[in-house]
């Protein structure tokens, strides 16, 4: 009897060994038989499906190296599996401890009933190969699954959280108006240049949490003059540091096209920033230009150079070098949403890093709403 025909002729007797191990793990305690076993009796029959296949040579070396195909299914088992146990709370580590359990089960039981010959080891080889496929996929999904909770998760909380704090906000602008004496006026000043580093915080998570959802960094663009919306942003930035020197030079025509709302954003990642990094004694300096098809504008800072090892993943997701802690309770995405907007935009952003100090340089096409959807999601027009 082939091993395929055995899990086939012992099907019960391997789940009620499936139902007992899962049921002894954290996550299966309070699911129901239905729930335990329905995934594993359609993984078995796709293991066994599997294994009665006849397979090339090259087929059999691609699945060794985890290349073959799933089999032809809008879902498979493994798949059902893994979404499942993610839903109802078990581990990674507890899901692939379920397949380690079918896999000792069925061998054991295999032994324990045939007297095995030489031929037979091709057949433990194609269940192990079957086996093996199906984990990777169950890990695949499982953690696609466990990353889309974690950002729908973090999209409630991100939205959430806005509420709560613009009443901070509104009361401690209330307050300052009232005129209660300096040291209301100070403690209520304090509040708000904290509440507008929380929402900066937080518009960092809702616009990276979009990107990790696919659906891409959103710009609504408008007839913009770019020298008026980065004013008033200077103007916030400087009340938030008023023990800092930061500078704005402009020139030429400096009109086009953009998200307004955006662009701050970018602005004031870059110079909050410069300012964290940059030496504390020296200014920030932002120099911004229109030239005849885009606008470009660079960040500057004075201080330690940035190593090239740092510098090449700048602006990566939740990533810091060893010189930059995270000292400042920011989560390290400031300069991955700062490319991400000016992709959105069908711009480019570079970090250059010198003895002399660190230059963050932007250039934006006039015309955003040229941008093509594909070129701002796949990050073709970044340069570094």
């Amino acid at each position: 009897m082939t091993l395929a025909h055995f899990i086939e002729h012992n099907m019960e007797a391997i789940l009620a060994d499936w139902e007992s191990f899962a049921k002894t793990l954290p996550g299966g305690v309070s699911m129901d038989i239905a729930g335990l076993r329905t995934p594993a009796k359609q993984l078995l029959e796709e293991v066994c499906e599997d294994m009665v296949f006849t397979q090339t040579r090259e087929l059999e070396n691609s699945k060794s190296h985890g290349l073959a195909l799933p089999l032809d299914a809008a879902k498979t088992a493994a798949q059902t599996h893994a979404l499942q146990r993610a839903r109802s709370g078990f581990s990674i580590n507890e899901m692939a401890s379920e397949y380690r359990a079918l896999r000792a089960s069925v061998l054991s039981l295999w032994i324990d009933t045939s007297a095995l010959g030489d031929s037979d080891l091709s057949e433990i080889m194609r269940f192990n190969e079957a086996i093996d496929k199906a984990l990777c996929e169950s890990i695949v999904h499982f953690s696609q699954e466990v990353d889309r909770a974690r950002n729908l998760l973090l999209g409630v909380l991100g939205h959430d959280l806005r509420t709560p704090l613009s009443a901070i906000q509104m009361t401690a602008q209330h307050l300052k108006k009232l005129n209660l004496g300096s040291d209301v006026s100070i403690a209520a000043e304090r509040l708000i240049r904290s509440g507008g580093q929380m929402k900066g915080l937080l518009d960092d998570l809702t616009a990276f949490n979009r990107k990790q959802l696919g659906l891409g960094i959103s710009v609504s663009v408008v007839e913009t003059d770019l020298s008026a919306v980065f004013e008033d942003q200077l103007q916030q930035l400087r009340a938030a540091y008023p023990a800092r020197e930061i500078t704005l030079e402009v020139s030429g025509d400096l009109r086009g096209k953009w998200d307004p709302a955006r662009l701050q954003q970018v602005l004031g990642n870059l110079v909050v920033n410069a300012l964290r990094y940059g030496a504390s004694e020296r200014p920030v300096r932002l120099v911004l230009y229109g030239l005849e098809t885009e606008v470009v504008f660079h960040v500057k800072n004075e201080g330690k150079t940035i190593p090239a090892a740092t510098l090449a993943q700048l602006f990566d997701p939740l990533r810091r070098g060893a010189d930059r802690p995270d000292e400042q309770g920011s989560p390290g995405l400031g300069l991955y949403i700062c490319r991400e907007i000016s992709l959105a935009h069908g711009g480019s952003i570079l970090a250059e890093s010198t003895e002399s100090g660190t230059v963050f340089t932007v250039r934006l096409p006039r015309n955003a709403s040229n941008v093509s959807p594909r070129a701002a999601k796949d990050g073709s027009q970044l340069s570094r």
